[in-house]
């Protein structure tokens, strides 16, 4: 019997940690390892993030346009819109309020007494938080072709809503239309079985570069930093999310969980909430029965504000930060850093390292030592991998839910496992 697509991810991602470790400890000195093969590492999974990036853009537009014309009442789109733009939020709230309570019981970082103990000073790309208003204004391009080449979802989202929409206000004529966007969408799922196809060998490129760049002593040193963030995200991904979609849907969180098993370990390789939205509409559409009008408006737009696990990585970084540098956050600080993650978390991007510049921002803004960033960003890629998984599956959670109260969604699902040929 062949092993399933998310079996030889599995697989392919614990191969290419054990052999980018042995590369780093034990054939560090031998060119043709940590040369020619970790090279060789680099540029394969480097192709593939590439090839999977090289989907989002176009499936994501005619995702939402296919999604909204197979809308039966235009109303209806308000009304999902609005379902799903209220779940992220308050999942994003949740997650906060949560990640807060957390740091300030457990206090990362105290007693770690760093400050001096960072040569490199760190330099933030960035140094103003988010506007809320400009956030807003900037959603409408004015420059449709510079939204589509810069990959600026919620640009690329605005013009598909619209799209969707004039082609709906057409009635019968716009029939031509909807059947180009139609096929188009199969085209691009299509391609996105056969790119998927490749992701045991993605997979196993991108782990061997982790795991021969890993700093064993940055790594021991907040050691009791990386566990917390992991534990809480690994909580939200395994419990938190299974046990909402089991009261919401009536879907067993068993059921949940093997469904969303390929999406999980794709989104920990790749450390990317949009290189993920492939696999995200593939675990909807195909295994949780979630109807394509659903997933093909919620999960663009989720890879762009649905930062659950953003949002808990930069809250403890945040107080892991201000606790070692002998700097810790006042009680009565909370509520406003609190609506401080929240837009930084919106404003995060769902890109490889998108929480690092988040936590970079945030730092400057507090107050708070710029070195300190050093010592996040040396543990970045590691939060990074388990927040990621934490947002793709709060989008399938979110979307499930919705896809439940919109009659969109057939009865549990009994199998989830989905031969991806």
């Amino acid at each position: 019997m062949d092993k399933s697509l998310s079996t030889k991810i599995f697989v392919g991602l614990f191969a290419g940690l054990i052999i980018g470790t042995a590369i780093q400890y034990v054939f560090n000195d031998i060119a043709l390892f940590d040369t020619y093969l970790l090279g060789a590492a680099e540029g394969a999974g480097g192709m593939f993030v590439s090839l999977i990036k090289l989907l989002v853009v176009p499936l994501v537009f005619v995702s939402i346009v296919c999604g909204i014309v197979e809308l039966k009442d235009v109303k209806a789109f308000g009304r999902l819109g609005g379902k799903t733009f209220a779940l992220y939020i308050i999942n994003t709230i949740i997650a906060i309020s949560a990640a807060l309570a957390v740091g300030m019981i457990f206090q990362p970082g105290k007693g770690a007494n760093l400050a001096g103990s960072v040569s490199d000073t760190v330099k933030l790309t960035t140094t103003e938080t988010p506007n809320i208003f400009d956030l807003v204004v900037n959603i409408v391009p004015s420059n449709p072709v510079q939204a589509f080449a810069n990959g600026d979802m919620l640009q690329i989202i605005f013009m598909a809503i619209l799209t969707g929409l004039a082609i709906q206000a057409l009635d019968s004529r716009g029939g031509p239309a909807i059947r180009t966007f139609k096929v188009a969408n199969e085209i691009m799922m299509k391609l996105v079985g056969l790119v998927m196809s490749l992701a045991p060998y993605g997979v196993f490129a991108l782990m061997i570069q982790l795991g021969a760049t890993l700093d064993s002593n940055t790594l021991l040193s907040v050691a009791g930093y990386v566990a917390l963030v992991v534990s809480m995200l690994v909580f939200w991904i395994f419990f938190f999310y299974p046990m909402a979609v089991s009261l919401a849907t009536g879907t067993s969180p068993k059921t949940f969980l093997r469904a969303t098993r390929e999406q999980i370990l794709f989104s920990l390789s790749t450390a990317s909430s949009n290189a993920t939205i492939p696999v995200t509409m593939r675990t909807l559409t195909e295994k949780l029965n979630v109807s394509k009008s659903v997933a093909g408006f919620g999960v663009p737009l989720g890879a762009t504000m649905n930062m659950s696990g953003v949002s808990i990585y930069i809250a403890l970084a945040t107080i892991f930060v201000a606790n070692a540098f002998g700097q810790p956050i006042n009680s009565s600080d909370i509520v406003t850093l609190g609506l401080t993650i929240l837009l930084l978390s919106v404003g995060a991007g769902g890109v490889p390292g998108g929480g690092i510049v988040m936590v970079g921002v945030l730092l400057n803004q507090l107050g708070l030592p710029a070195e300190g960033l050093a010592i996040v960003a040396a543990v970045d890629r590691i939060n990074d991998m388990f927040c990621t998984s934490s947002n793709v599956v709060g989008d399938t959670a979110v979307n499930t839910i919705v896809a439940k109260t919109e009659g969109a969604i057939e009865e549990p699902v009994v199998n989830a496992e989905v031969n991806p040929a």
